[in-house]
């Protein structure tokens, strides 16, 4: 192994585990609660872990949100726009998170979010996350997909910027969305919340494992990114949807679209066919909490991605970087 080829990266001391972002969404709610609970045992041994349980308000009720989607209020416009005492429940709560976590984009913040949630999807186990190039990321998945081969696992890229970035995971310098299902929102299923606990386990295994200077090899990973969503066809002037997703396409997520497969069914039978240019991997097909976001399904388009071979700076290379980042702020 040369040692050039080899990407140092900074060590991962500050971890935080979120769960109940959407409080209906019960997976990670139960999961940081026992990891709460049990928290000296299970991480005696590894880094500090921060559990945060994002949005008490809405857990309480078992509803997605009290007054907006606090998985859409991480903006740095959302995060830094005025302050009121009538702001919706959520954009304060983004707010107090951003403290806690952050502040987004700064040094101070964590090293690495992974915040938990539940699809109504057949989607299995996907990271998400606004890079095809965090290599922390990328090698935390392969190692999940080394651990738990028996489950099927993508990992999803939304191409935006850093600062429109909008969700509770773009708050860390590196950070994802492990998002699971199927399961129906308001219930928790054990073998989906076991899927989900294994994985949160094997995360914080893998930093523990980087942090003590374990040298991971490169390799290669299957990177879905997207390219758009479909909305329901709908009545123009209503705007209620008058089909449904075709029977052919209904939970069979991750599996290639062509142009001319069948993509809804009206509500009086006809089949409505994909009529885009290329063949894309459709997800989060017929996703319950889209519904009022006018999303039927994203597509993304499959790319194998190179990873280098990583470690952990050691302390002469992170006070050299130090120094260096601070010679250039002078």
């Amino acid at each position: 192994m040369e040692e050039d080829k080899v990407a140092c990266l900074p060590r991962l001391s500050r971890v935080a585990v979120c769960g109940g972002t959407h409080g209906n969404e019960l997976s990670g709610v139960y999961l940081v609660r026992e990891l709460l609970k049990a928290k000296k045992k299970v991480m005696e041994e590894k880094e500090p872990v921060l559990m945060v349980l994002s949005n008490p308000r809405a857990m309480q009720q078992c509803s997605r949100y009290i007054d907006t989607d606090l998985n859409r209020c991480f903006t740095q416009a959302t995060l830094n726009g005025p302050t009121s005492d009538l702001a919706p429940y959520e954009i304060s709560r983004s707010r107090q998170l951003n403290v806690m976590l952050g502040p987004k984009g700064s040094p101070e913040a964590v090293d690495l979010i992974c915040d938990l949630h539940n699809t109504t999807a057949n989607m299995g186990l996907c990271l998400i996350t606004y890079s095809d190039s965090d290599w922390i990321c990328l090698h935390i998945f392969r190692h999940l997909q080394r651990q738990m081969p028996d489950v099927p696992m993508r990992y999803i890229n939304f191409d935006v910027s850093h600062k429109e970035s909008y969700s509770l995971d773009s708050v860390g310098k590196h950070g994802f969305a492990m998002e699971i299902g199927p399961q129906p929102h308001g219930v928790v299923r054990s073998n989906i919340y076991r899927v989900m606990k294994d994985a949160v386990l094997h995360m914080l295994d893998w930093v523990h494992f980087f942090n003590s200077g374990t040298i991971f090899e490169g390799g290669f990973v299957d990177v879905f990114t997207v390219v758009r969503h479909i909305d329901y066809p709908r009545e123009r002037e209503t705007r209620n949807i008058i089909a449904a997703i075709h029977p052919q396409l209904q939970d069979r997520d991750f599996c290639l679209l062509h142009p001319g497969d069948a993509l809804f069914q009206t509500f009086s039978g006809e089949t409505l066919s994909y009529n885009g240019n290329e063949p894309l991997y459709p997800f989060f097909v017929n996703e319950c909490a889209y519904y009022e976001k006018g999303i039927a399904l994203y597509l993304a388009r499959k790319r194998h991605v190179m990873i280098p071979v990583i470690r952990v700076q050691t302390e002469k290379e992170q006070q050299i970087n130090k120094e260096g980042f601070e010679s250039e702020e002078e």
